[in-house]
């Protein structure tokens, strides 16, 4: 066979990828290995087994260079002596050897066939933690996490000097709940509880993926307060509906502001603002009618009463409760003619307290007057059929006539409004 440079570059890949054809090993299937850090002289393979406590989770298999029927002697490490003992005997003519439920330690090997005999070391390292937590102190404003762990000795021994060595096992601790970090020191003090019972999970786990995990159960004394309003918008009187979508309330106490822009307006005149509640309630789901128009703001206060603690959360309104300015509008045509069809003469209005409509013929003499002095309405646009287009129950003659509207609005406005009116009787 000739060789070129593109041969032995393949060569020498198969000897770095594939050294296991010719040579012997001591391997493992274990969850992670690191090399030994002796003083001097060659280093072994320390094979890292997650493993729970006491359980003896370490294995080795030993094979021979050439894969052929051997015998194997398997021995332990004594630190105390600094020699290994005899552990266990192969003579089973396999070419391999495999010994399970392994302690901690460092294992050798002599594979033996025929007038050879090979040696093998590699140690195997049980890593395990245990783990205990529980929550010492529960306040409105926190509660105290107390974790412990116990883990594995991580303690190995340099063969040449007999000295230990400690393999780097990077622990750390992380703190979840519903799958979210909380916090990664082992025992945190957690600020702003949850207002509904929660798990949280302890995990202790190091850069070999061995780990432990353990639940502690947080029973919530605080509560979080909200709710949702039902209209936001509307003429005046509005009805509102106020809704709790608190977690965790035994008590509610609700307040509503005065018009925002009243005590901006108290506030620019000089004048010292005493009280800026309207009313309050202790309802969990009340309903307020706004009298007026304005631009007003909401605010809940819930209560969870413990055995230690009343805890309390408060909550605004994120938009304002708009109640609309007063407004008229009055048509100016209307067909009473039977036909269902602006058969009335309608005036519409928004916010309005009191309202007086008379009508007049192009004479001047009044044919009709409507009046209301405590309109009611909880509709966006409230409207009132005035006027059918009859006189005495007789109906009008077709023509122009001419209104008068006077309301005094829920802002406070005064609200006029006068012109023409056609009345036409054509189908």
């Amino acid at each position: 066979m000739k060789f070129n440079a593109k041969t032995s570059l393949v060569v020498l890949l198969i000897a770095l990828f594939f050294p296991c054809v010719v040579m012997g090993q001591l391997t493992a299937v274990s969850d992670d290995v690191v090399s030994t850090a002796y003083s001097s002289g060659s280093q072994d393979q320390i094979y890292i087994f997650c493993a729970a406590p006491d359980e003896n989770a370490g294995q080795l298999t030993a094979t021979s260079s050439t894969a052929v029927a051997a015998g194997f002697e398997w021995f332990k490490y004594n630190p105390g002596t600094g020699s290994f003992d005899a552990y266990q005997s192969d003579n089973s003519g396999a070419a391999s050897s495999t010994i399970s439920n392994l302690e901690s330690g460092c294992y050798r090997v002599e594979v033996t066939f025929g007038e050879t005999t090979e040696l093998y070391t590699a140690w195997v390292m049980n890593s395990w933690y245990a783990a205990t937590a529980e929550i010492t102190e529960s306040t409105c404003d926190y509660f105290q996490i107390q974790a412990a762990f116990d883990e594995a000795s991580s303690v190995y021994y340099d063969l040449a000097t007999g000295s230990e060595l400690q393999v780097f096992k990077d622990v750390k601790v992380r703190w979840e709940a519903d799958g979210e970090p909380v916090a990664s020191v082992l025992s945190p003090q957690v600020f702003s509880p949850p207002a509904r019972n929660t798990e949280y999970k302890l995990t202790v786990y190091d850069r070999f993926g061995c780990q432990v995990k353990v639940p502690v159960s947080y029973q919530s004394i605080v509560t979080e307060a909200s709710f949702d309003a039902t209209p936001l918008e509307g003429e005046a009187p509005l009805e509102v509906l106020f809704t709790s979508t608190s977690l965790n309330a035994d008590g509610y106490e609700w307040f509503f502001f005065r018009d925002r822009d009243e005590l901006i307006q108290e506030g620019l005149d000089g004048g010292v603002v005493e009280d800026s509640i309207l009313a309050t309630a202790i309802d969990e789901n009340p309903v307020f009618i706004y009298e007026n128009s304005g631009t007003y703001q909401v605010k809940l206060v819930t209560t969870k009463n413990s055995e230690n603690f009343a805890c309390t959360d408060t909550f605004y309104l994120e938009d304002y409760i708009v109640v609309q300015n007063s407004l008229l509008e009055v048509a100016n045509v209307f067909t009473p003619n039977g036909d269902g069809v602006n058969d009335v003469f309608v005036v519409k209005y928004r916010s309005i307290k009191s309202i007086n409509i008379q009508v007049f013929n192009r004479w001047g003499r009044k044919v009709h007057t409507w009046e209301n002095n405590n309109v009611q309405g909880f509709e966006e646009t409230s409207s009132e059929s005035v006027w059918d287009g009859r006189i005495g129950g007789r109906y009008a003659s077709p023509g122009v006539y001419y209104y008068v509207v006077r309301a005094e609005g829920r802002d406070g406005e005064t609200q006029n409004a006068h012109g023409f009116v056609h009345l036409f009787r054509e189908k």
